[in-house]
């Protein structure tokens, strides 16, 4: 959950540099075939909206039992998304779009489902084709990691200290994949937060400076860029960008402070808790 958000509006802007995708796309523009179902509050919602928190999107998934048939969903990724999606929009947004911000996994879901919709591809390959090889990041997955068989992982542990063996329900639903569900080394993490210190710093790679300025900086009046707090600390010199998450079972956190070109990954196996962990 760390930086699943900042993966997921990276690769928006890597299919906006394209031509794939526009940070102005709205829902309806993005799923014509589910506009004329969804609440009218939906329609104008925007992709950048959408990676900012501020559309509306609910912080829960409990409405209606949305989550728990989530849960219950098999087969292709792409399907369970717009399963999501659909739950999601047959009510109005809790706010206007733009007007508010509200922590959401559902917003970056469906942020997620707009690019995979669009680019004809699902949202994990275009992860690993977009964004995880030019990187040169080999171990990525999404999931719980490890096997049940082997301990080739380190296990997530509940609140009691016992370990939870990799397998269904250890891991968020994979309908939410763009907001919470990528693992990897912390080797290969540092990558991913390296390309951001770099862009952050004026040094960009694989997308351009003003693109990196786009994902970083916080609407007027707001707090979160596009899967990033923004906010100043004395001992960065000024900007730091952070989040922090959790997949269930185990949490992260990162801190970029550019002005003194410095990068932080902390990662901790955690309590088994029900919800994914807000970022402070």
């Amino acid at each position: 959950g760390s930086c699943t958000k900042s993966m997921t509006a990276t690769l928006c802007a890597l299919l906006v540099e394209d031509g794939t995708l526009a940070w102005n796309r709205t829902m309806a523009e993005g799923f014509p075939d589910l506009a004329p179902t969804m609440d009218v509050g939906w329609r104008t919602a925007t992709l950048e909206q959408l990676l900012t928190n501020r559309s509306g999107a609910p912080e829960s998934l409990h409405a209606d039992g949305l989550g728990a048939r989530l849960r219950r969903l098999t087969g292709p990724t792409p399907p369970q998304r717009i399963a999501l999606l659909e739950g999601v929009v047959a009510r109005p947004p809790l706010t206007p779009p733009g007007t508010r911000f509200r922590y959401s996994n559902a917003g970056f879901s469906m942020a997620g489902a707009m690019a995979e919709r669009t680019a004809g591809v699902a949202y994990e390959e275009l992860m690993r084709a977009r964004l995880f090889a030019p990187l040169g990041i080999t171990t990525a997955g999404f999931g719980t990691p490890g096997a049940a068989a082997a301990l080739d992982e380190p296990r997530g542990h509940r609140a009691d200290g016992a370990p939870v063996e990799p397998g269904p329900g250890t891991d968020n639903p994979e309908a939410i994949a763009p907001a919470g569900r990528v693992h990897m080394t912390i080797e290969d993490w540092a990558r991913y937060v390296g390309l951001h210190l770099e862009g952050a710093r004026g040094a960009p790679r694989l997308l351009s400076e003003a693109s990196f300025r786009r994902l970083h900086t916080a609407p007027v009046g707001f707090e979160y860029a596009m899967g990033w707090i923004v906010a100043d600390r004395a001992w960065a010199k000024g900007r730091v960008l952070t989040h922090a998450g959790s997949n269930t079972l185990w949490f992260c956190v990162t801190w970029i402070a550019p002005e003194v070109d410095l990068a932080t990954l902390v990662c901790l196996s955690l309590i088994h808790i029900s919800e994914p962990t807000r970022p402070y």
